[in-house]
């Protein structure tokens, strides 16, 4: 296994699905920096000192690019740093070969930022900067809404703040992205915005509020939601068609990703240590759950159908793990089959390569954790 020092915590790692750039992935950083300032004036040019306001708290973070090397399986180089205030979430844009790779970048500012890869010169370059919310507002997780059908265009993107609002950004005339929609969605957090891959016009949220929601992005998204933890499938069926569906968990939901290869089946990271997976044709009952040890902060289908019922887990307290399930049969638990404890901090970021399988059949995984600020390439 080979490993990086990030330097400042790493919370989320993605490699970069495209034809062309198999071995290309990134990683994020996020780091809390206390900056002292100098007291005001007050009247008559006293010194004003308060104590709790002569701290302020910047957000720093890093955008680091990395390749794996050819000749090793678990190898790889850092190619490129870019500064960016502190980074929550990034994620690859599924784009056809004849498109640039393409990323996107939410920030702990409010914006999301649309990176090229650049082939020729081995670097990510600036494409494009949206605004979603104020400064003190955190962009937490972002979603691209074309995953199992790439194109030239670069999708719909759906961002979750931390205000519990939730945005959707289409691209626009100009080739860039565009913010169309913003709702509140959620009380608090909101960690977690994805797309049903196979119904583009569904977006499913969760947030600190334990609720899980699901939205029709062709409705009113401004709609009082309907809260009901007991309610029938007729009555789920009529909230789906008015725009919005809920459902309530025990704890905060972290994570959440539609399965790219098996329709209807949806994985949910809690931070009560259970990963659940739904079939949404029949979503009051989990189709089956296992407890993963730690808070399952990252959930990620296994990209090739040929493993489709595989998923890996970053579980904060307890590493990473890749679970086995049996995603198209009714089945009340997963297996663990294999596990990264090298991680001596929060296990936070997590992706399997879209590359070819290793010398042991294996596919390459890059994970990364908080406070040790340590990445790692490894395989299962």
């Amino acid at each position: 296994m080979s490993s990086f020092d990030t330097v400042f915590p790493a919370d989320t790692i993605e490699f970069c699905p495209h034809p062309d750039a198999l071995d290309i992935f990134v990683c994020g950083t996020y780091r809390l920096d206390n900056i002292l300032h100098p007291p005001a004036l007050g009247p008559e040019n006293s010194l004003v000192q308060d104590v709790d306001s002569s701290v302020l708290q910047q957000r720093r973070g890093q955008c680091l690019l990395f390749q794996l090397d050819k000749a090793s399986d678990q190898g790889f180089h850092h190619i490129q740093t870019l500064n960016f205030p502190a980074i929550p979430d990034i994620k690859w844009c599924h784009r056809s070969q004849v498109a640039s790779p393409l990323l996107g970048v939410a920030d702990s500012e409010g914006g999301i930022t649309l990176l090229e890869w650049q082939k020729n010169e081995r670097t990510l370059k600036w494409a494009d900067h949206v605004r979603c919310a104020s400064t003190e507002i955190l962009c937490l997780s972002l979603d691209w809404s074309n995953r199992r059908i790439p194109g030239t265009d670069p999708g719909n993107l759906i961002v979750s703040l931390s205000n519990g609002s939730l945005c959707l950004l289409r691209p626009g005339d100009g080739g860039g992205l565009t913010l169309t929609e913003s709702w509140k969605a959620h009380d608090y957090e909101l960690w977690v915005g994805a797309w049903n891959y196979w119904d583009t016009n569904v977006v499913y949220s969760g947030g600190d509020d334990s609720k899980m929601k699901g939205w029709d992005v062709r409705q009113n998204l401004q709609r009082s939601p309907i809260i009901n933890k007991r309610c029938s499938n007729l009555q789920l069926l009529i909230f789906f068609f008015i725009g919005l569906y809920l459902f309530r968990f025990d704890a905060g939901i972290t994570s959440i990703q539609s399965h790219p290869h098996v329709e209807h089946i949806i994985a949910v990271g809690s931070y009560d240590d259970t990963v659940r997976l739904f079939d949404m044709r029949k979503p009051l009952t989990a189709l089956a759950e296992v407890n993963v040890g730690g808070g399952a902060w990252r959930v990620k289908w296994h990209p090739s159908p040929s493993r489709r019922d595989d998923l890996l887990v970053a579980c904060m307290y307890d590493g990473f793990k890749v679970i086995h399930f049996d995603a198209g049969k009714v089945k009340k638990g997963g297996e663990v089959v294999r596990r990264c404890d090298l991680h001596k901090s929060l296990a936070y970021g997590v992706d399997w390569s879209f590359g070819p399988a290793t010398h042991d059949n294996e596919t390459i995984i890059g994970s990364c954790s908080f406070y040790d600020h340590t990445l790692y390439i490894w395989s299962g």
